[in-house]
Parts: C-alpha cells; structure tokens; sequence
C-alpha cells in the first residue's frame, strides 16, 4: 500500500467515525489528515522524479560509454593519417629522444615548406649542411642551399 492509499484510508476512517469537524479537535484533525494527504503527494512525485532521474542517468551513462569507446578505441595498424581521418600525413609517433637533451642545443633551425605536400618542416643548421632532408610526411627527398643573404634555406 503506498503512501497515498494508507492517507485515503485514514481520512476514510475519520469520515466514517462521524467527528465534528466544527470543533477544536475536529478542525485539528481536518488540518492533520490534510497536511497528510499533500506529503503522501508529493512524496509519490518526489519518487517518479527520483525514477526518472534514475532513467536519464542509464542513459547518460550508455552515451558516455559510446563516446568512451570511440575517443578509447585502438587505431587501426594500416591507419596512415596524422590526425584521424585526414589522410594527408603519417603517424607521428615518439621516437623515445628528448630534442631538449640534445648535444646540439645551440643549433640554428629553420622552416622549410616542402613544395610536394606543403608541410611545415623545421630543418637544423646540420640538414643545411648535409644538402637534403626527407620530408616526413610524403617522403620525397629535398634539396637544401643555404643563401648567405637570406639566411634561410631554400628548397628546390
């Protein structure tokens, strides 16, 4: 028996016993069985918006496990895009060395446009030197002068 159906039994009850609602202790009792029947409503609310909220929280918590599994999931291996799905470039992975412990710390670097794919790349003072790089993203060999006057390498 909910809330609800005990107070309309009680009030039931009190109707039945025939009281006089006009006295004192019958207009105290009239008050009583009210102020019952306005908690056992709003009781039965409070638990269908507990349920509710119960219900909306499954799921949020579906939802969030689907998005879970997408950002989560495993790369595929034959996966060759630098940043999920653009196709442009290669996987970047860490090689394990740390560029701030290099010996070379001093090293001049310079930006260098590969004229195949258009990527950024920073090129040292010892890449300038050695005449070439290879673009890490489309892996074409370029050639690398340095101009005395322009004090930045060219690519050809």
């Amino acid at each position: 028996m909910t809330p609800s159906e005990k107070v309309a039994y009680l009030k039931g009850l009190v109707e039945g016993m025939g009281l006089d609602l006009t006295t004192k202790e019958g207009k105290v009792l009239d008050k009583i069985m009210d102020i019952l029947e306005d908690l056992a409503f709003g009781l039965a609310d409070a638990e269908e918006n507990a349920l509710n909220i119960g219900d909306e929280l499954d799921q949020l918590s579906d939802d969030l496990a689907d998005v879970e599994e997408i950002v989560y999931a495993d790369d595929d291996e034959d996966d060759e895009s630098c940043c999920g799905g653009c196709g442009r470039g290669r996987v970047w992975e860490y090689d394990g060395t740390d560029d701030e412990d290099d010996d070379d710390e001093d090293e001049d670097e310079y930006s260098v446009t590969c004229p195949n794919c258009n990527m950024e790349i920073i090129v040292t003072g010892s890449d300038v030197e050695s005449g070439s790089i290879v673009c890490p993203n489309c892996d074409k060999t370029l050639e690398l002068e340095f101009d005395d006057e322009d004090e930045e390498p060219d690519e050809d």
